[in-house]
């Protein structure tokens, strides 16, 4: 009975969803706006063409000068606005389709040879498309940015709203909270979130570096992102804003930039867009403005006829279903996921076997958050146990927001049900059902390394840290090397990283990780996963994540493991871990790094594991992926006393990864915290 209702149901609500597209298929479907600019590859001038050029800023040097340095040679005081030559879609006035979009670009911000002083900054930007008339207002100089006057810079209405994200480097003590910070502003200068880029002493991190930055907009939750790069230091900062409230349908997009009494120059490099609403620009004809209004009319009746009639179906299909019984439904109306075939060790759970072991995923249970779920404590019943036949568990319940759960689920089931090494993490099962996806661990005891690396109150041991190195050395040696095909984690971070009743290494969380064949090149990724301050560089600049890549985060580990301090503090001042080891190792006192309270006790080997510990991390975060060794190479180099240690560059702190000019059109997203 079951077998032959749910098919019914299927194939009777498909005709009903089926004719109802026939129907609106004259409807116009969302598409790509695209384009890409390198101006460092041209010698042709792309104002009049593709860009609209304004105030100061000029195509100058393969480079688009926003502001004025040889041309003009009054370079204060000045602003420039440049942005693409055709408007840009970013809500649909007949359906109310609010466009997602990426853009990417390179630019630089250098202090002018004529100046002392830096002033005031750039910013990427969406307003009101002008085609003709020129949307530089007097006052919109300085810390104005070239988009706000005197009489709007807190309340822009009308014609004058914009959404912007800015790259300051100058403080104006009326809206600006600190000299360098990337804010994102809408239609006021106060930022609505914002993060500071100042380096360790103040100096300023945009002074000879080319920087990269990705701005993403997911329409469907109004997050807007920006992901910024400076050499090897990527920052974040995110707000949600409803585009479609505070901006016109149509807008300009590009950059804007301006000087004070300080005078530096704002270089753009590249720059690409992506949109998800097709450019619509041409005049409508009377025909297609006719057929504009029958659609207005039309479709909302030819919406809510086929949802009444899908909606009734389906009330039949769940009403057939009830009958049946609560475990036969649930069988019949659980998703079967293509990577079910073939599994092999870990089960599949009922829903409501993982609400009871939680108590309906209770509070007290949670415990912990992450960008794709939550992890909850619960109490499985299991034959092979002979505690009364309880287990002890970890569920990991994925956030239904998150547009990539589905695929980290997948992910994680397929690689790690494969998996079997000590210090790996055991997967016992999963659920996928219409309440969602789950995963079920053995529940660590001792939870997430990051809580104990961090905790003033209980110390661990040298002698436990150097244990918790090597096992996390050997799961990623396994991972790279062991098993039949490479896998790279992508997410190597103390809090995925377990520690059971004896302290050793349980490494978790293969939501990121990837299946590559030994020897193969791996693709390219969509987004830029993982967490700020263990990102590989390399992974930001090609979206190519490797074994590097996990080599990368397992040096910026061994660093914070040895030495009790996160790899980045965005506080006042700034700190970032790897540049400070590096600027002791120049010094011949990378020993120095190591916590203060592992070496009261002055115990020679304990001294000489830590430096050798320290130099090993510096060597896997090495700034060029060639340079850094093999995961087999770091564990001999870790296990024995006799190993031959690398010679590093005493200027690599100074350096910083090159930075790509070819942008793609590619979104970037960054989590910053996980479990399991």
């Amino acid at each position: 009975m079951a077998a032959a209702s749910s098919p019914l149901c299927f194939h009777l609500t498909f005709l009903c969803l089926y004719w109802f597209f026939v129907l609106c298929m004259d409807v116009p479907s969302a598409s790509s706006l695209s384009f890409s600019l390198n101006f460092t590859k041209t010698t042709r001038d792309p104002c009049g063409d593709e860009l609209v050029c304004e105030g100061d800023s000029i195509f100058s040097n393969s480079t688009i000068e926003l502001t004025r340095k040889s041309h003009v040679a009054n370079s204060y005081d000045g602003q420039g606005r440049v942005w693409y030559g055709t408007p840009v879609p970013l809500w649909d006035p007949v359906t109310g389709e609010v466009a997602s979009f990426t853009t990417a670009f390179s630019f630089k911000i250098t202090l002018s040879p004529n100046s002392t002083r830096w002033a005031d900054g750039m910013a990427f930007f969406l307003a009101r498309y002008y085609p003709n008339s020129s949307v530089l207002a007097t006052g919109a100089g300085g810390g104005h940015l070239g988009l706000f006057t005197l009489n709007n810079h807190f309340n822009a209405t009308g014609d004058y709203r914009v959404v912007a994200v800015e790259f300051d480097t100058f403080l104006n003590v009326g809206w600006d909270t600190s000299d360098e910070h990337v804010g994102i502003d809408v239609n006021s200068l106060r930022s609505e979130a914002f993060v500071d880029t100042a380096s360790p002493g103040f100096k300023n991190r945009t002074h000879d570096s080319a920087m990269t930055a990705t701005v993403h907009y997911d329409s469907r939750t109004k997050l807007l992102a920006v992901d910024l790069q400076i050499d090897d230091t990527l920052y974040h900062v995110n707000t949600t804003v409803d585009l479609k409230r505070e901006l016109p349908h149509t807008v300009a997009v590009g950059f804007s930039a301006s000087t004070g009494f300080g005078n530096e120059l704002h270089q753009l490099l590249a720059w690409s867009f992506n949109s998800t609403l097709e450019n619509t620009s041409e005049q409508p004809s009377s025909t297609s403005t006719s057929k504009s209004m029958l659609l207005k009319v039309l479709v909302p009746v030819l919406v809510v006829s086929a949802c009444a009639i899908v909606g009734l179906l389906l009330w039949l299909c769940l009403t057939k279903l009830r009958r049946m019984g609560e475990p036969e439904a649930e069988e019949v109306l659980r998703c079967e996921a293509e990577f079910e075939k073939g599994l092999a060790g870990p089960r599949r759970y009922l829903y409501r076997e993982l609400t009871a072991a939680t108590g309906n995923f209770a509070k007290e249970n949670l415990l912990g958050r992450g960008g794709f779920g939550s992890v909850y404590k619960g109490q499985i019943l299991s034959s092979r146990f002979d505690n009364q036949g309880q287990q002890l568990v970890a569920v990991k319940k994925f956030s239904l927001e998150s547009s990539q759960g589905r695929k980290e689920f997948e992910a994680e089931v397929m690689i790690i049900s494969q998996l079997r090494h000590r210090n790996l993490v055991q997967l016992l099962g999963w659920c996928d059902c219409l309440k969602g996806l789950f995963l079920v661990y053995e529940l660590v005891p001792e939870g997430s390394l990051d809580k104990h690396i961090h905790n003033n109150e209980r110390l661990l041991t040298w002698p436990v840290r150097y244990k918790i190195i090597l096992g996390l050395a050997s799961a990623l040696r396994y991972l790279h090397l062991d098993w039949e095909q490479c896998v790279v984690h992508g997410d190597i971070k103390p809090s995925n990283i377990m520690l059971d009743s004896s302290h050793s290494t349980k490494l978790g969380d293969f939501g990121l990780a990837r299946l590559v064949d030994h020897g193969t090149c791996p693709r390219t990724t969509e987004f830029i996963q993982g967490t700020v301050g263990y990102i590989d560089p390399e992974f930001v600049n090609t979206h190519r994540r490797t074994t590097e890549s996990d080599v990368y985060s397992f040096g910026i580990v061994l660093l914070e493991i040895v030495s009790g301090r996160q790899p980045v503090y965005q506080q006042e001042p700034a700190f970032t871990l790897l540049k400070w080891v590096w600027s002791l190792y120049a010094q011949d006192s990378i020993l120095d790094a190591a916590d203060p309270r592992l070496r009261t006790g002055g115990d020679a080997e304990d001294e000489q594991q830590m430096e050798r510990a320290l130099v090993v991390g510096l060597w896997c975060a090495h700034p060029d992926p060639a340079e850094r060794p093999s995961m087999a190479q770091a564990m001999h180099a870790l296990q024995s006393p006799d190993a031959r240690m690398p010679v590093l560059s005493p200027q690599m702190h100074k350096q910083g990864p090159p930075i790509s000019f070819d942008l793609g059109d590619i979104p970037s997203s960054v989590r910053s915290s996980s479990v399991m």
